[in-house]
């Protein structure tokens, strides 16, 4: 199977039971202890800048948003970002990751947070947060805490604790 017929689609309602448990099989438990986690206590992720992958009506992947501020900047904070352990090193990860910042990027947002691996996020333009400049709630290995911004010049002067964005809350 070489070449895979991937769809990527907005996030419904109805695929919230398929997400969790592609979130318990790649996650574990252990996710609910993570500070990205705490932030989506509190607030829901945002379903139109948020993304399935499916080969024919098998999901094989997910990606989602959510809106947070840095201080008092908006920002959207991303993840979990997860592909099904069969079907990773496929492209399909990165096909989702490029549909999220793209349809953010449409849509007026300005910087996508997320905390995971520069390795791999930085072909996607996320670097690197400067030490002290956005704290996370909770702990968190800083060197995984990462930015990208949608807008040149957006991160310039932005600093402060990192919180759900209350303004958006459903």
């Amino acid at each position: 199977m070489s070449e895979l017929s991937l769809t990527i689609l907005a996030e419904t309602a109805n695929d919230a039971q398929a997400i969790e448990r592609l979130h318990q099989r790649t996650f574990g438990p252990g996710r609910f202890v993570l500070s990205a986690y705490r932030l989506r206590e509190h607030i829901d992720h945002l379903l139109d800048l948020s993304f399935t992958a499916r080969i024919g009506t098998l999901l094989v992947g997910s990606v989602r948003q959510l809106p947070v501020c840095i201080g008092d900047t908006k920002a959207l904070l991303l993840g979990p970002l997860t592909v099904e352990p069969p079907f990773r090193g496929r492209g399909i990860g990165r096909a989702l990751l490029d549909r999220s910042l793209k349809d953010a990027k449409a849509k007026g947002h300005r910087l996508v947070l997320l905390v995971g691996d520069e390795a791999y996020y930085s072909r996607a333009g996320f670097k690197a947060i400067p030490k002290g400049r956005a704290i996370m709630p909770g702990p968190v290995d800083y060197r995984r805490l990462l930015v990208a911004e949608l807008a040149d010049g957006a991160f310039a002067d932005v600093s402060g604790a990192i919180r759900p964005d209350w303004s958006v809350a459903r």
